[in-house]
């Protein structure tokens, strides 16, 4: 695997976490009081680092979940996927944000980042949305295929996020090296504009706002992979889907941008009540307005896309929602 320069975020990450706690605790009326005997006082979500959606999205679900629970729920910083299920195995967290990819990876403990361990924490919750992979250059780039990004400083968000962990592996697919960038997607982006990267390799679900801040100024060109380079990629990497982010999401979208992605799941302890799991599940697909506000790739947030997982079982009280709520298909928690 080719060297990460890595850009630590980790001492921002606790500071933003120690202040999204005062700001809910402080906020919420009877604070201490969990809407169930059984429930925890507190639950915490593993998101990603700022700039990116699961960010945006996890802090806009701890607001909805805390009002609807009536306990407070903390959006904590990470540097993804990878780290939120190390996270969860260790308890420090209760709820988390993960690609089926690196859920994948961890349920096996194939991916380099597990060290061989198996991390078999992780129960299914719900679906959150489609991450197409997203191979941006500045417009006055002379870059102008991914074969071109071969040798070039490219940024691939946090370490343990989703791109840090599948884009190295995608180039190796390729047979392609680079030196890769780690770090914040709001890092990347500043150090795109200012040329001390050639690319970014973008994995979060679109509108990525640090992309629609590059496109503000009108300095964001995107790459396409050819049919070729997808058949290569799925035959090395089957978990990884077609995908598309459509025409008008960005500015510079005039037609649909074709690629490849992962889908996301929220998922959970398997020791979290089941009452709380269905409670959380319901809260989620019972505001889809809300849900809205929060971020538009929560218009994939439905409950018929929880066909999307093939990896993970779910927690028994999500499978108990989807049965009672006759959602295509059937479920059974472990």
């Amino acid at each position: 695997m080719s060297p990460h320069v890595c850009t630590k975020m980790n001492k921002k990450n606790v500071l933003l976490w120690i202040a999204a706690i005062l700001m809910v605790v402080l906020g919420l009326p009877n604070a201490s009081r969990s809407g169930e005997p059984n429930w925890p006082e507190t639950l915490t979500i593993g998101t990603a680092s700022p700039g990116g959606t699961y960010y945006r999205y996890g802090e806009g679900l701890a607001r909805l979940l805390t009002r609807k629970l009536g306990l407070p729920v903390i959006a904590r910083p990470t540097e993804g996927a990878a780290e939120n299920i190390k996270l969860l195995e260790s308890g420090e967290i209760q709820l988390a944000f993960v690609t089926l990819g690196i859920a994948q990876q961890g349920w096996n403990g194939t991916g380099d980042w597990t060290g061989g361990r198996q991390f078999r924490t992780a129960r299914a919750l719900f679906p959150m949305y489609d991450t197409p992979f997203q191979f941006i250059v500045t417009s006055e780039s002379p870059l102008h295929s991914i074969t071109d990004l071969s040798g070039k400083q490219v940024g691939i968000g946090p370490e343990g996020g989703t791109g840090g962990v599948y884009t190295p592996l995608m180039f190796k697919a390729l047979n392609m090296t680079a030196p890769f960038v780690t770090g914040s997607w709001a890092d990347l982006a500043v150090q795109l504009s200012t040329h001390r990267l050639d690319a970014l390799v973008v994995v979060a679900g679109p509108p990525v706002p640090e992309v629609t801040e590059l496109e503000k100024k009108g300095n964001v060109r995107y790459l396409v992979l050819t049919p070729g380079q997808k058949v290569s990629l799925r035959v090395a990497l089957p978990e990884m889907t077609t995908s598309f982010i459509a025409a008008g999401t960005y500015p510079s979208l005039r037609r649909d941008y074709q690629t490849l992605g992962i889908y996301n799941f929220a998922v959970a302890r398997p020791d979290l009540p089941e009452s709380l799991a269905y409670a959380i599940v319901e809260a989620v697909f019972t505001n889809p307005d809300e849900m809205m506000q929060i971020h538009p790739a929560a218009a994939e947030t439905v409950a018929a896309n929880f066909t999307r997982n093939t990896i993970l079982p779910f927690h028994a009280g999500a499978a108990r929602w989807y049965n009672n709520n006759a959602v295509a298909g059937s479920l059974r928690g472990d």
